[in-house]
């Protein structure tokens, strides 16, 4: 894999944040899954503001991985690029996407759940796609069974991860690594309890390191 896409599997967990108040809670929630061991955010096009949360993020911890995720246009994919992002996410597959992202310069992670999308996505040459949502189309099972026709992949499972199953995922050689939301609940980002977002990330972590040391 290539240097990024390499680095976010070391860390192993992609953290997926929506943020309703970007101006305020960007730069602590930053800090806070740093110090958690999780220095990677996927901030959602979900919640407006995103591309100042990710300017904010990286100038907070500039050493943070920080990108875009539920980008649905080229419009946001530059928004984001503006802001910093080194990769943008979409939920499903997009045409217009797939052929702007290398002239973007970030890496791009599309959505696939099917055998036609894997095969839509196979000319691009990605190294590693999204899987989503991953629990309700089929899980770890769907994922290998994809895998045989399409070894070239490996896959970034997000929607239905969890502490509970998080193991599990993360021990199939198929998976780059994971995308969560468990860890930075909008509720706990918004009362600002970061100490138990630091917790969450810490428990994350344990996990990573005892699965792939």
């Amino acid at each position: 894999m290539n240097e990024l896409n390499s680095r976010i599997a070391k860390i192993g967990v992609v953290p997926v944040i929506k943020l309703n108040n970007p101006d305020r809670d960007a730069a602590p929630l930053a800090k806070a899954l740093c110090e958690g061991g999780l220095p990677v955010a996927e901030v959602t096009f979900r919640a407006a503001g995103a591309d100042r949360a990710i300017r904010a993020m990286k100038e907070a911890c500039p050493d943070m991985i920080v990108g875009a995720g539920t980008v649905l246009t080229v419009e946001q994919a530059k928004a984001a690029v503006e802001a910093g992002a080194e990769f943008i996410v979409s939920p499903g597959f997009s045409y217009i996407l797939a052929d702007a992202w290398k002239a973007l310069g970030v890496q791009y992670f599309p959505g696939v759940t099917t055998p036609t999308e894997y095969q839509m996505a196979l000319p691009y040459g990605y190294e590693v796609v999204k899987f989503f949502p991953a629990e309700q189309s089929g899980g770890l099972a769907k994922i290998k069974a994809m895998s045989a026709p399409f070894p070239m992949f490996k896959v970034m499972p997000t929607g239905g991860i969890s502490l509970k199953n998080l193991e599990e995922y993360l021990s199939c050689p198929v998976i780059a690594a994971c995308g969560g939301s468990y860890m930075v609940k909008p509720e706990d980002i918004d009362n600002g309890n970061w100490d138990k977002i630091i917790e969450l990330c810490k428990q994350t972590r344990a996990i990573v390191d005892r699965v792939r040391p």
